[in-house]
């Protein structure tokens, strides 16, 4: 079931556990609270997830948004297997080398050109 907030497009695909995020603008606390119980819910029904991370016109995240996500990372630090960020800037590229320490999982970047091979590595 997609979820969609200010920011943030939730969908979570059961056939391969994969979790797609979609997004733009600035990431408030308010979009956490709104998609994480789901993703909470996600990872209590099925295990070990995968998340594409797909930024477009993507802006970052207030302070309070920045302290929960670092609070899910740490909460959920064994529960992801993969993550591919999606996007076209140099700061996001350097997302990839940031989240490394905040996950057990595999992170990879990839251009909005690659958004396939993304797709394709995240649920492989």
């Amino acid at each position: 079931m997609p979820i969609t907030t200010h920011s943030v497009d939730f969908e979570a695909s059961t056939s391969d556990n994969v979790i797609h995020l979609k997004v733009s603008g600035k990431l408030t606390k308010e979009d956490y609270e709104i998609f994480v119980p789901e993703l909470q819910q996600w990872i209590t029904r099925h295990g070990k997830i995968r998340i594409l991370f797909e930024m477009s016109d993507f802006h970052g995240w207030t302070v309070s948004a920045g302290w929960e996500d670092t609070k899910l990372a740490f909460k959920h630090f064994s529960d992801i297997e993969r993550i591919a960020l999606v996007g076209d800037t140099a700061w996001e590229h350097g997302m990839a080398i940031f989240c490394k320490p905040f996950t057990a999982g595999s992170v990879k970047y990839f251009d909005h050109s690659q958004r396939d091979e993304a797709l394709q590595w995240v649920t492989g």
